[in-house]
């Protein structure tokens, strides 16, 4: 009801005013509310945390297994969800039961984080039976990403909570990817400049410069899947980090057509895609590459823009907060933290 309220002040005062805005922008204009920051605690050895699957299931259980010895490695105590070893159909266990275990383990106050073993599909259905004041009471950590870009991005729109985009319990956890992963989320210290691990790793500038904002984004397909939801942040001067897996370059071009429509892209001040993984056309002779895709859509911005960062379903792979300040370099290809995304 809030909302609506806001809305038809809003539109109200601009009839009045005799001003027309195109119904495209309304959702830049007429965001919902931002909540104040919350920052869950620095994770620190000792520390016991949650593993569960909030949508696919999980197929092969030695899966779980080695990423129970991963997170053991870290020092944490390792609590096991139910839905790893449910089956319904394509997901984890039903909606319910899934929502329900995420509500249990921010509710349970000796768990610390909660890791998600993987992606697929489902994050979206749980969406509307989240326990949000209840997460807002008990702020910790939630890292995932794919399809997990639902969760991260509704929960810190509803609640304030800075979420992590970075791996999954079946995800490479290399060297690399562990050490950004500490950095991040065990430090306290703001982490040196995210940066490409080897020069094999290539940035392409799209347009020069520096931008500072929040962060937030994930997969290119489930954020646009929530579009007219009322599960998405204000975008006025955001960072908007995507990445995308097995699209061809016309579905890139129809899904980032629908953040230019909806406003998205003309409010956000600075842009980096990460990766597109076989992203290639079946046709290529007919087709677009992804490069002049992105070129498209984001040279007449005019907004610092890149590709090519550690972000998506590759190997390698950074941990982004979201809803943290950070200052990305379009010639440089990196991202800066500004502040800790852990206290």
């Amino acid at each position: 009801m809030n909302t609506r309220r806001q809305f038809l002040k809003v539109t109200g005062l601009v009839t009045a005013s005799g001003l027309l805005i195109p119904n495209n922008t309304l959702a830049a204009v007429i965001p919902e509310t931002q909540k104040p920051k919350l920052k869950p605690s620095a994770l620190k050895p000792g520390d016991t945390v949650a593993i569960t699957s909030p949508a696919g299931a999980v197929w092969d259980a030695t899966q779980v297994e080695t990423f129970s010895t991963i997170l053991k490695g870290f020092g944490f105590k390792i609590v096991l969800g139910k839905t790893l070893t449910e089956k319904f159909g394509y997901f984890a266990g039903t909606d319910e039961l899934r929502a329900n275990e995420l509500n249990t383990f921010f509710a349970d106050k000796t768990i610390k984080g909660i890791f998600c073993m993987k992606g697929g599909w489902g994050c979206a259905r749980l969406l509307d039976k989240l326990d949000y004041k209840s997460i807002e009471n008990n702020p910790k950590l939630l890292i995932g990403f794919s399809d997990i870009t639902a969760l991260l991005i509704a929960i810190t729109a509803k609640t304030g909570l800075v979420t992590f985009h970075g791996p999954v319990g079946n995800s490479g956890w290399n060297a690399w990817t562990s050490d950004v992963f500490k950095s991040v989320t065990i430090n306290t210290s703001i982490p040196q400049p995210f940066i490409n691990p080897t020069t094999e790793e290539t940035i392409v500038t799209i347009n020069p410069g520096k931008a500072t904002g929040e962060l937030t984004g994930g997969n290119l397909t489930v954020l646009t899947s929530l579009m007219g939801s009322m599960y998405l942040p204000d975008w006025k001067n955001k960072i908007l980090f995507l990445e995308e897996v097995k699209e061809e370059p016309y579905s890139i071009d129809r899904m980032l057509i629908q953040l230019k429509l909806c406003g998205v892209l003309d409010s956000i001040s600075g842009f980096v895609f990460g990766k597109c993984a076989k992203c290639l056309a079946e046709e290529p002779q007919k087709a677009f590459t992804f490069h002049e895709v992105i070129l498209q859509h984001l040279k007449p911005l005019g907004i610092p823009a890149f590709y090519g960062a550690m972000i998506g379903h590759i190997e390698s792979k950074l941990t982004v907060p979201l809803g943290i300040n950070a200052t990305m370099d379009a010639d440089k290809g990196t991202i800066q933290l500004n502040e800790t995304a852990v206290i």
